[in-house]
């Protein structure tokens, strides 16, 4: 027995160590390390990528993006993180995902593409985006259809539930590099280019930075691999790693990617965000790694989506807006500290007629609180300084802003119309409707803002108001679900 296993071992690894294909037997991978870096009950797992994406920061970018570079840590260490990359392509549509990631388990020569069936997590099975990936398959170029890599490997499977939650009709090319030296990386970027010309793709490179017991160790190569990836040298960047100057335990998928991107016609790389598990945790010492989310893209493509006027005019004056932002400033300050709101005298007729209202509070960009009033049910300056109470002191999502962040917030006002139901959803305009879905006793609302913000169109506007209320992503179809529309003037204390 001991040498038939022996024989068998050795036929494998020296298929494994001559490139030769081992081509997967079963069509779909199952996951690895489910309920190790990531949680393996569906519902818990669907609920902490929604919570993680819904908190991330979203950083302006001002083009399309091609590229990602994401961590693969455990999530309750890199995953805030991935969720700022993955936050920047939320809705959006692509005919294939290639995610390459580096193998940590086992040695291969070239590169490994599942490139059947599919990839499967708690969430789902992900189905192969079969055409762009048996494309890429190249035997003399060491880019091989293998099961090589893939069967306990980590790097692939933690980006994909971030995926299945943000992109609708996902499909994946799931690659794993076992060489990341530079013909590795050049021949893994011609086969993808190959095979994704035409198509809207998106390449995710998954990798963490720095490993080792130094934080400030960590702090300075990070800095320096950081400032190599912005310089879109890959090839240079190849060399650093080689040397020992960079670090990056996926080096070589970021090298693949930067070179892919930039022959689909990306030039610009931008630092999304940045940590280590030490500030993480919010502890020193001890084992650390860096993380970081990336984006390569396309200057100027796609860049003024979020900065297209939204929603409709109510005929509120610019005096009416001045004053109702500085009534939920006012209010902001005092609850923060403790004290009740202020009161005001309001004469302006507008800000006494009844109307729904929602105030988003903002942290360098980032949402800090967000509550309001579907409805009218109060006068506007009312709603407005009830909101901005709640809004810093309630939302569920964060914890209560503290008097110390008030003077770093930025103060957005949603004024609302009355709803109307949606019979037919050509009649939803994006830029000018907001939705309410309801099905049961679970509703779910988005401001116009979001869908421009995204760039969705109207069915991923209508998808994520159902994963809004917790339903599943088609609900919109389903004949008891309500569809509510409304419109709002929007405004914030950046644009007066």
């Amino acid at each position: 027995m001991w040498i038939e296993c022996s024989l068998v071992s050795f036929v494998i690894l020296s298929a494994l160590l001559l490139g030769v294909s081992v081509e997967a037997s079963a069509k779909v991978r199952k996951p690895a390390v489910a309920g190790q870096f990531y949680p393996a009950d569906p519902t818990t797992l669907r609920r902490m990528v929604e919570e993680m994406l819904e908190n991330a920061r979203k950083v302006p970018v001002e083009g399309e993006i091609v590229g990602l570079v994401c961590p693969h840590a455990g999530y309750p260490y890199s995953g805030p993180t991935a969720a700022v990359a993955y936050k920047e392509v939320m809705g959006k549509r692509y005919d294939a995902v290639v995610v390459i990631g580096p193998s940590h388990r086992e040695f291969l020569r070239g590169s490994s593409i599942w490139a059947e069936g599919g990839y499967e997590t708690p969430l789902g099975v992900v189905p192969i985006a079969e055409d762009v990936a048996k494309k890429m398959l190249s035997p003399e170029d060491d880019i091989v259809f293998s099961d090589a890599g893939h069967r306990y490997e980590h790097s692939v499977e933690v980006e994909l539930p971030f995926l299945q939650v943000a992109i609708p009709d996902l499909k994946v090319v799931p690659v794993v590099m076992g060489e990341q030296n530079l013909r590795a990386c050049r021949n893994l970027a011609d086969a993808i280019v190959r095979a994704c010309k035409g198509k809207k793709v998106l390449i995710v490179a998954s990798s963490d930075l720095y490993h080792g017991y130094s934080y400030e160790e960590c702090n300075r190569t990070d800095e320096k691999t950081l400032k190599a990836i912005l310089r879109f040298d890959p090839e240079g960047f190849v060399q650093g790693l080689l040397s020992g100057e960079y670090q990056a335990c996926g080096g070589g998928p970021i090298a693949a990617m930067l070179m892919a991107a930039r022959e689909l016609g990306a030039d610009k790389v931008k630092i999304l965000t940045h940590t280590n598990s030490n500030d993480v945790v919010g502890e020193r010492g001890g084992y650390v790694v860096g993380y970081s989310a990336i984006a390569v893209y396309r200057s100027g493509a796609g860049g003024e989506e979020g900065k297209k006027r939204v929603g409709v005019e109510l005929g509120l004056s610019e005096e009416d807006k001045r004053t109702l932002l500085t009534i939920a400033r006012r209010t902001v300050e005092r609850v923060t500290r403790g004290e009740p709101p202020p009161e005001f005298q309001v004469k302006s007729g507008k800000l006494l007629e009844r109307r729904g209202a929602f105030v988003t509070l903002k942290k360098h960009g980032e949402l800090r609180g967000c509550i309001g009033y579907i409805e009218g049910i109060k006068p506007l300056w009312e709603a407005v300084r009830d909101m901005a109470r709640a809004a810093a002191l309630e939302d569920p999502r964060f914890p209560p802003v503290r008097p110390e962040e008030v003077p770093e917030l930025e103060i957005e006002i949603s004024v609302l119309t009355p709803l109307w139901r949606v019979k037919d959803i050509k009649d939803i305009v994006i830029g000018r409707d907001g939705l309410i879905i309801r099905k049961g006793w679970r509703q779910g609302l988005l401001l116009p803002q979001v869908a421009t913000e995204y760039g969705w169109d109207v069915k991923t506007f209508l998808e994520h108001t159902c994963l809004k209320a917790g339903l599943p992503r088609d609900a919109w179809k389903d004949p008891e679900a309500e569809i509510w529309a409304f419109s709002a003037e929007v405004f914030s204390e950046g644009e007066l």
